[in-house]
């Protein structure tokens, strides 16, 4: 059985350090697919219906911030929504980054033929912006620092494979990369900064540790 790795919790949040391969919350396929509302509702009783404030992938692991009551929820959904929070990923990529930093503006939507893909359209998509930074070059792959402004769909995983974009999809990436269904996507939810919704104080999380 699944068990939560709190990073932090007081009477209003718990922000938890979710690993990859298991969803932020619960999809159609309940019993095969083990997703972390459900163990935080368990282990959290008199939580919230629907206590998840963001997401984060299937194959995301990283820093989730869930809330304990209603009031929490939506004054931390509206700094989400009006990108207040500030969030950043370390990512290895496949091949070697050219420039050291910049920014990626591109737009995709969902493609119904190649489900659960996002396809490049500049026209009927919805643009995502993404802050970039080269950490370095490691035999071949390139680990970067993303701070990702809106939120996006596979933002940072279309953003990383596309031509337009890096051209480098994520290591372990089995939807725009070269990964498989068992490969572990090489993406990290690593640093959160946010207002704490009710003490009204700056909190800033990050792991140490990622792979």
């Amino acid at each position: 059985m699944e068990k939560l790795e709190i990073v932090y919790q007081d009477s209003e949040i718990v922000l938890l350090n979710k690993r990859a391969k298991i969803l932020t919350v619960p999809g159609k396929d309940i019993e095969k697919y083990p997703n972390l509302t459900t163990l935080f509702k368990k282990e959290y009783p008199t939580s919230i219906d629907h206590p998840a404030v963001h997401r984060l992938d299937y194959d995301t692991s990283g820093l989730v911030l869930f809330a304990l009551t209603k009031e929490a929820h939506r004054a931390l959904s509206i700094d989400f929504s009006q990108q207040k929070v500030v969030k950043h990923y370390i990512a290895l990529l496949e091949g070697v980054v050219k420039s050291d930093h910049g920014v990626i503006e591109l737009a995709f939507r969902y493609d119904p033929l190649n489900k659960p893909r996002q396809k490049y359209d500049p026209v009927l998509g919805k643009v995502g912006i993404t802050n970039y930074q080269k950490i370095g070059v490691e035999n071949g792959y390139t680990r970067v620092l993303f701070n990702p402004i809106t939120g996006r769909t596979h933002q940072l995983r279309t953003h990383s494979a596309h031509r337009l974009g890096l051209n480098c999809p994520i290591v372990g990436d089995s939807l725009y990369g070269s990964g498989d269904e068992n490969s572990t996507l090489k993406l990290c939810a690593t640093s959160l900064q946010f207002i704490h919704p009710t003490e009204k104080k700056e909190m800033t999380f990050t792991l140490e540790s990622w792979f």
